[in-house]
């Protein structure tokens, strides 16, 4: 049985890790390239760093930084916030990044996905989803952009399936209504997610507590689920929820 993945995420803002909720009132809890290999040394089995300011601001990525935390960690480390050129993918990839999110730019630029996926391989592109509800929407769901702070006309099941069909080799489903508030994951959108498209879709958005990484793992059908929270403020440690999950009957990389 394929392994679940537990993968923790770094929002980073102007150079620090940052956390909030529901995408606002964001605080600053560390550094970036510290944390990592913290994360690294607990035994996490990929790691995202997300710069959410890049796209509002207009800006590329820092290269700097992400080259400063991939040296810390040696398992699949995927970059985003900012790529808006295939200059931009080749150069995060270049500063130590495996994969690449596309969140904003994919949605103002769809092309990038398939040039992107074409170049460097579709295992290489991430298509990154904010959705939250919206009963206007034929799933259900809508897409945001701009770290949450722009809707757009895009449904969520709609899109998710015409970026894989561009090339998108993964997607990151991340649920603006649970984002931060850590009362469990999105399990509708990410199930329905999930069951139509043919590539692992990472649950994001709610995680508190083990047993809600397990449901979303198990009923949510995700292949992976995406922390923040849980490890940078309530005490919990990558090797402790991976034993709580074992203990749970999900099977994960020990």
């Amino acid at each position: 049985m394929l392994k679940k993945r537990i993968i923790v995420c770094l929002d980073v803002k102007d150079g620090r890790t940052t956390k909030g909720v529901k995408f606002q009132n964001n605080i600053d809890i560390g550094d970036p390239v510290e944390m990592a290999k913290k994360y690294y040394e607990q035994g996490v089995d990929e790691l995202v760093f997300y710069d959410i300011m890049a796209s509002a601001r207009g800006r590329g990525p820092i290269l700097d930084l992400i080259s400063r935390v991939a040296e810390q960690v040696f398992i699949p480390f995927c970059v985003g916030g900012g790529i808006g050129s295939i200059e931009d993918i080749r150069s995060t990839i270049l500063a130590g990044a495996e994969k690449i999110s596309l969140n904003s730019q994919a949605v103002k630029n769809p092309d990038l996905i398939r040039e992107g996926a074409r170049i460097f391989g579709n295992q290489c592109i991430v298509l990154g989803m904010d959705a939250a509800k919206d009963s206007e929407m034929p799933s259900g769901y809508r897409v945001y952009i701009n770290g949450g702070r722009v809707k757009t006309d895009l449904d969520a099941l709609e899109w998710a399936k015409k970026a894989v069909s561009l090339g998108a080799g993964e997607i990151v489903l991340n649920s603006i209504d649970a984002d931060g508030v850590r009362q469990g994951y999105e399990l509708t959108v990410t199930r329905m997610i999930a069951e139509n498209v043919s590539v692992p879709v990472i649950a994001s958005g709610g995680g508190g507590t083990p047993q809600h990484l397990a449901d979303v793992l198990t009923s949510g059908k995700a292949d992976a689920a995406l922390i923040a929270s849980m490890v940078h403020s309530m005490g919990y440690t990558v090797d402790g929820i991976k034993r709580d999950l074992a203990g749970l009957g999900v099977p994960v990389r020990l």
